[in-house]
């Protein structure tokens, strides 16, 4: 006797001439496509879409810097003349720079009597500050007016990406054009390392800072001191990283199985439920009858 390897089919089926459509049946089976219809397009929407995740960590993420951290400083003072702006930096390391003018570039606005500095510089990566001052003119102004707006202060690599929002330029828009002339103004900076990983593994590193702040007078037993803008910052230790992930393709398929094994499958015990039942009302009006 041959081998018969239609032995191994688990799927037997059915002939047609045994099997009776209802009208029940149809319509939980229009509802059920339906319902594995949306939950395929949900799935699928969620399997093509990137995901960006996010951890926390205690390290240096950016070791190949050389302990230097990128800054973005764009600042318009509109009542302080361009040749009596300077940029002074100074930390803990020792580094005391009055008067940076590299990668710098000053704006007259006002038709000379204001200036608007634009600058990119690095700072080491300890607690310290810069500042804007007049500090490094040849000739200090009597009353030098330090009302400002900050366009632009950003650490690190710029980062444009729609999912991940945190305080990369947190002082964007900062508006003292009201406060006091002679008043100085302190920016306490707490900055955070951050890394952004894309799909192909490629890191970005960037910081994103809080920022409180106040403005005041200074005096000494000399008189007033002369006004500047500080950008006083420290470091935290802790990094945030944001990676992109995509769902895998072997889980994308697992759950449309899932889906509609589990759809049909729930769908065929309603419809056999409804069916026994009727089946039943349907004997019982007939034993009524007789």
């Amino acid at each position: 006797m041959p081998f018969d390897f239609r032995r191994f089919d688990i799927y037997r089926k059915v002939p047609k001439d045994l099997t009776q459509p209802t009208y029940t049946g149809a319509i939980i089976s229009i509802c059920c496509c339906l319902f594995i219809l949306f939950l395929f397009l949900s799935e699928l929407t969620g399997f093509i879409t990137t995901e960006v995740v996010n951890e926390l960590y205690v390290d240096d993420p950016d070791k190949d810097s050389g302990g230097k951290i990128d800054v973005s400083l764009n600042i318009s003072l509109p009542n302080l003349h361009c040749e009596l702006v300077g940029l002074d930096i100074q930390d803990e390391m020792g580094r005391h720079e009055v008067g940076h003018i590299d990668n710098s570039m000053k704006i007259p606005l006002n038709n000379g009597a204001g200036c608007r500095f634009e600058g990119q510089f690095s700072i080491n990566k300890v607690p310290g500050n810069f500042h804007v001052s007049t500090h490094s003119a040849t000739a200090q102004p009597q009353n030098p007016d330090m009302t400002h707006v900050i366009h632009k202060l950003s650490f690190g690599d710029t980062l444009q990406v729609q999912n991940v929002h945190g305080a990369f330029n947190a002082l964007g828009g900062a508006d003292r054009l009201t406060s006091n002339p002679l008043a100085s103004h302190d920016y306490i900076l707490k900055i955070v390392p951050t890394v952004y990983e894309d799909k192909s593994g490629k890191q970005r590193y960037s910081y994103q800072y809080t920022v409180a702040n106040k403005e005041y007078v200074a005096y000494s037993h000399t008189g007033r001191i002369i006004p500047a803008i500080w950008f006083r910052y420290d470091l935290s230790p802790i990094t945030v990283k944001y990676t992109e992930r995509r769902q895998p393709l072997y889980r994308f398929i697992t759950t449309i199985c899932a889906i509609i094994g589990g759809t049909f499958t729930v769908a065929g015990i309603l419809d056999s439920c409804i069916f026994t039942a009727s089946e039943a009302w349907k004997k019982i009006q007939l034993g009524k009858m007789h």
